[in-house]
């Protein structure tokens, strides 16, 4: 395959050549790559949402097992995710990245493919950007833009005693998929650095061409049967979908978030900032099947892994109870609890009727 070192276009000339074949579509988008600024322009009737995201290799991601491609596509989704969580809908983002020198033109052609495919998938305009030299590996930062009706973006502040907590889609996939990865990388990497001890310590030339001949044939993982658990963790989709069924349903939620460091750790955010406290009900959590065998398999609590998981990019929001009829009506979401007073705190309902306090063990990327 050729390799096209990016040195040899610059900075300017990789912008160039990895946005060239851009269309807008957005009337919102008056300019976008090629000058200072992008130009903006939206109707005084809507309110402008904006979001950023810092996604580092090492800590975010592990290029062992994701794909540039995937990359790129989970880049946009994680940022677009955030526009959803508000109601509203986004129309532009801007990409900045910073490469280390093991980074080629075409390794950014792959990136910037999965990235343009998120964003036709979610009616997105690429509108800008910046490049930088990395000392370290790869930097991804990207904002988005969106829109939102004047006065109907959904905070997390505003979840009321009896309002009905809901999910879409399932949990705990992601965390499973991720799970599966990090297990099959272990055993891979253990399989090689093997044949690397045996094949420095022999000294036969027959040998070391033998387990040579092994190095290059050392399989890899094989995940027939567990491709759902794979694709919710490198490709996880923002759901546009839900919010449209809402508007079409007349549901205005009054908090909302999207799942990304777990359960828990999102309905805890709702409840401290709107002032309430909730019950939950772990039989009412949606779960995959693949995400059960797959916790069986390791041996993992499958409650734990749907509740602190994170990543699922679900939508996690509060809605009034006199809007449960129009819920259930809705394909792809579950009722899973209600919000209580203040005073009763936050908890879980297991299976067998007891209450445990919810507790915060999603994901934290601040943690050493």
């Amino acid at each position: 395959m050729a390799r096209t070192e990016i040195n040899t276009l610059g900075e300017f000339g990789l912008i160039d050549h990895l946005t060239k074949a851009i269309e807008l579509k957005n009337p919102e988008t008056k300019y976008g790559v090629g000058d200072d600024c992008a130009v903006l322009s939206y109707p005084a009737d809507k309110d402008v949402l904006v979001t950023t995201d810092l996604l580092m290799e090492g800590v975010h991601f592990d290029l062992t097992y994701i794909t540039l491609k995937h990359l790129g596509y989970k880049s946009a989704i994680v940022n677009l995710s955030d526009i959803y969580a508000m109601g509203g809908m986004p129309k532009q983002i801007t990409v900045s990245l910073a490469l280390s020198k093991r980074f080629c033109v075409e390794d950014m052609e792959d990136f910037y493919e999965g990235l343009r495919i998120a964003c036709e998938q979610h009616h997105v305009d690429i509108v800008g950007g910046d490049t930088t030299s990395s000392m370290t590996g790869l930097a991804i930062s990207i904002t988005a833009i969106g829109e939102v009706d004047k006065g109907k973006a959904i905070y997390r502040n505003g979840a009321k005693e009896t309002d009905i907590v809901c999910v879409s889609g399932n949990l705990g996939a992601a965390y499973m998929g991720f799970q599966l990865l990090e297990r099959e990388k272990q055993v891979y990497y253990k399989q090689i650095e093997e044949i690397e001890r045996k094949r420095a310590a022999a000294t036969d030339p027959a040998t070391k061409a033998q387990l040579e001949q092994q190095l290059a044939q050392v399989a890899q993982p094989d995940f027939s049967g567990k491709e759902y658990l794979i694709e919710r963790q490198m490709r996880p989709e923002a759901r546009r979908d839900i919010i449209l069924k809402l508007r079409e349903h007349g549901i205005q939620p009054t908090a909302m978030m999207d799942i990304s460091d777990g359960l828990s750790s999102e309905l805890m955010h709702i409840c401290k900032q709107s002032k309430v406290g909730c019950r939950i009900y772990e039989d009412r959590i949606p779960i995959d099947y693949q995400t059960a065998v797959m916790s069986e398999e390791m041996n993992m609590n499958l409650s734990t892994a749907a509740l602190n998981g994170g990543e699922d990019y679900e939508l996690l929001f509060t809605v009034p109870i006199a809007d449960h009829e129009k819920i259930e009506q809705m394909e792809d979401v579950k009722e899973i609890g209600y919000i209580t007073k203040p005073e009763l705190g936050q908890m879980l309902i297991t299976r067998d009727g007891n209450e445990f306090a919810l507790k915060a063990q999603g994901w934290n990327p601040l943690e050493s």
